[in-house]
C-alpha cells in the first residue's frame, strides 16, 4: 500500500510499505477514507520530538472502512464506516473507566514506533486499529467523514482544554493561538458558558476565524494584550486560560494573563524540559495549572450531537484538501502557513 512515511527530519515520503495485518484478536483493518496533518504531527516532523524509527507511517487522525475483522471482535463487521480517537483504549482499565482514556494501560498513538515497537500511523492507505471495540465509534448518517476527523481530535482536544478552566459565564478567558485547536477551544468554551473569550494569535485568516465563532480576536504583535486583558477584569487577569501552542513563550503569555487563583489549561504537545514560569511565581498566584493528552475517546460521544446539531461550520477549519500522494506537499503547506492554510485533509 502507499503511505506517508517519515523519512528524516523535515522529510515526509509518500511510499510503498507492507499492507497491515491482523495481529491479534481484537483488531480490525481499516481503508482509510480521509485523513488529516496536526499540528503535533509537526514534533515528529521537525524531531522536537525524537527517537522515531524512520520509515514509520505518520499521522493519527483518520476514518474510514472496515475492510478485515478479527475473530474477538463484536461491535463491527465489514463494511462499517468508522472513526477513531488518536490513541486506542481497551474501556476497561482503571484510566478508562476514570474517562482518561488517553492514558489506557493498553492504549498505543497511532504514528508512534520506536525500534520496531508501537503502532503505525493513518496517513495511508490501510491502518491497523488494535482493541477495535472499545476505540472505535460509528459514523453515524449525516455526519460527514471530515467532521468524524475533527471528533477524533482536534474537536475532543479544543473542548476538553475548555473543560479544564473552570468556565462560569460571567468569567473572562483567553484562548492562546487560532490555530485549529484553539479555534475548537473557543467553540468547547463557547458551549461550556463562556460568554467572554479572548483569542490571540497573529495570522488574520486565524483571528478572522475566531472572530467569527465568537471570540474577541487580539493581534499580538500588534496590540498590549496585558493592557486590554487588565481593563477587561478590573486589573486581575483572566479567570482562565487556555494554551493550546505547546512553546516556552506562549507559557509565558499564559502565567502573565491569568489573575491569582485563575486556571492555565494547556493542551499544546510542550517539548521544553522546563516550565516557563517558577513553583514561587506559581505559588504567588495560587495558580491551577492544568496540562496532558485529550482523551479524545471519553469526549466523542457527548460531542456528537453538538455535530449533528450543525450550529457550526466546523469543516470550515480545513483550508487545503489534498490527495494522500500530495502529502509531503501538504506537511510544507501547513508546517510554513503557505496560502493562509489552517488545516489540511488528505483524501487515499
Amino acid at each position: 500500500m502507499k503511505a506517508l512515511t517519515l523519512e528524516g527530519k523535515a522529510q515526509i515520503g509518500y511510499t510503498s510499505v507492507i499492507d497491515p495485518e491482523i495481529k491479534k484478536s481484537q483488531d480490525v483493518i481499516i481503508e482509510v477514507k480521509a485523513t488529516a496533518i496536526c499540528g503535533s504531527d509537526l514534533h515528529v516532523y521537525h524531531e522536537r520530538e525524537f527517537g522515531f524509527d524512520y520509515g514509520m507511517v505518520m499521522g493519527h487522525e483518520f476514518v474510514g472502512e472496515i475492510v478485515e475483522v478479527g475473530k474477538d471482535v463484536r461491535a463491527w463487521k465489514k463494511g462499517d464506516m468508522v472513526m477513531t480517537p488518536f490513541t486506542t483504549s481497551c474501556g476497561v482499565c482503571y484510566f478508562c473507566q476514570q474517562g482518561l482514556t488517553c492514558r489506557c494501560i493498553h492504549g498505543q498513538l497511532y504514528g508512534w514506533v520506536e525500534k520496531g515497537e508501537g503502532l503505525q500511523g493513518g496517513q495511508a492507505e490501510y491502518v491497523r486499529v488494535p482493541l477495535a471495540d472499545t476505540t472505535l465509534l460509528s459514523v453515524p448518517e449525516g455526519v460527514e467523514l471530515e467532521e468524524g476527523l475533527l471528533l477524533g481530535d482536534i474537536l475532543a482536544t479544543g473542548y476538553f482544554c475548555a473543560d479544564r478552566v473552570d468556565i462560569f459565564p460571567e468569567g473572562t478567558y483567553v484562548v492562546i493561538g487560532c490555530g485549529p485547536v484553539g479555534l475548537m477551544s473557543i467553540i468547547g468554551a463557547r458551549e461550556q458558558g463562556a460568554e467572554k473569550i479572548y483569542a490571540l494569535d497573529s495570522v488574520p485568516e486565524r483571528l478572522a476565524q475566531a472572530e467569527k465563532w465568537g471570540a474577541i480576536a487580539l493581534d499580538y504583535t500588534q496590540e498590549n494584550i496585558s493592557e486590554i486583558i487588565a481593563d477587561a477584569t478590573e486589573g486581575r487577569g483572566a479567570d482562565g486560560v487556555m494554551e493550546v501552542v505547546g512553546n516556552p513563550a506562549a507559557m509565558s503569555t499564559a502565567w502573565s494573563l491569568v489573575r491569582p487563583g485563575g486556571v492555565i489549561s494547556s493542551v499544546g504537545v510542550h517539548t521544553s524540559p522546563h516550565f516557563s514560569f517558577s513553583p514561587a511565581q506559581a505559588y504567588d498566584k495560587n495558580l491551577t495549572y492544568r496540562a496532558g493528552r485529550c482523551p479524545a475517546r471519553h469526549y466523542m460521544p457527548k460531542l456528537l450531537p453538538l455535530v449533528q446539531e450543525k450550529k457550526y461550520d466546523l469543516t470550515s477549519v480545513f483550508s487545503h484538501r489534498l490527495s494522500l500522494a500530495e502529502g509531503a506537499k501538504g506537511y510544507q503547506i501547513f508546517d510554513q502557513k503557505c496560502d493562509h492554510c489552517t488545516k489540511v485533509v488528505l483524501y487515499p
